[in-house]
């Protein structure tokens, strides 16, 4: 193993600015927009980094974990910066207990034009604000079969610290875009039949839905956590669907309600 280890002592050290502030997402977006990164937390995440092939810059982590880390990442040659947890605390802005952080470069986003050409179905995220409910989503579309996601101009990043890690890397294995023309792009997403989830009680069933559409990709859209879809997201949409609820309960959270409508995409083709 022919590591480059460097231990770090000063929470200041220059060396660790790609690692600093993981909290302040205006400062992430700023920073991670501009040298084309993002951050991959905890071991299992850095795992599926490195089984994609995607490149790492630099690795930050406290010394307890170096031999774990060896087995997942044995050739980097890229700077290990070793630190105890306490200045880990201060560079990040929490306490990091998933074992290491990897600064990786981005990986290009493929146009809407390639996403909508190949076969399957799609989930379309509208203006989620929240990383986690992001990261989920994503994680129950790859699960489930879904070809890829299509995430409006104001969605949250995927590739962000707390997407990734709620993901536990999925993002990284669904295929997605940005719109740049929405809400009209939902009318520029092929063949599919494109269904807006809603909680709204007198929406059909999404059984009863996707059961009309029979064997044809289906494009899935969901709106923000709080007002949903707009107006101009549900007129550009064929149909609608919801989930059915019991207790009283008229919706759920918009990660659980994709994780629900995707199984119900992937029962639909199962013999």
């Amino acid at each position: 193993m022919a590591w480059h280890l460097e231990p770090v002592s000063d929470p200041t050290d220059v060396r660790l600015t790609a690692f600093r502030d993981l909290t302040d997402v205006d400062l992430r977006r700023a920073i991670e927009a501009t040298n084309g990164l993002f951050m991959a937390e905890g071991l299992l995440v850095i795992e599926r980094v490195a089984s994609m092939g995607l490149a790492i810059d630099a690795v930050l982590t406290a010394p307890k974990w170096l031999d774990r880390l060896s087995r997942i990442l044995p050739d980097f040659s890229g700077p290990i910066f070793v630190a105890d947890e306490e200045v880990l605390r201060q560079v990040t802005g929490y306490r990091v207990h998933r074992g290491a952080l990897a600064c990786v470069q981005r990986p290009a986003v493929q146009p809407l034009s390639h996403l909508v050409s190949a076969p399957g179905d799609l989930l379309v995220l509208g203006d989620l604000v929240d990383h986690t409910n992001v990261g989920l989503a994503m994680r129950s579309a790859a699960a489930l079969g879904v070809a890829g996601a299509v995430l409006s101009p104001a969605c949250a990043d995927p590739l962000y610290r707390r997407a990734v890690k709620s993901s536990m890397g999925a993002v990284l294995a669904l295929p997605w875009t940005r719109a740049e023309n929405w809400p009209d792009d939902l009318e520029r997403l092929g063949a599919r039949s494109v269904v807006a989830l809603t909680p709204d009680p007198d929406a059909p069933l999404i059984d009863e839905v996707l059961r009309r559409s029979g064997h044809s990709d289906v494009a899935l859209v969901v709106g923000s956590e709080g007002p949903g879809l707009s107006a101009g997201e549900f007129a550009r949409c064929q149909e609608r669907a919801r989930i059915a609820m019991d207790a009283g309960i008229d919706s759920l959270n918009v990660a659980a309600a994709v994780a629900v409508a995707c199984y119900a995409l992937r029962m639909r083709r199962t013999p």
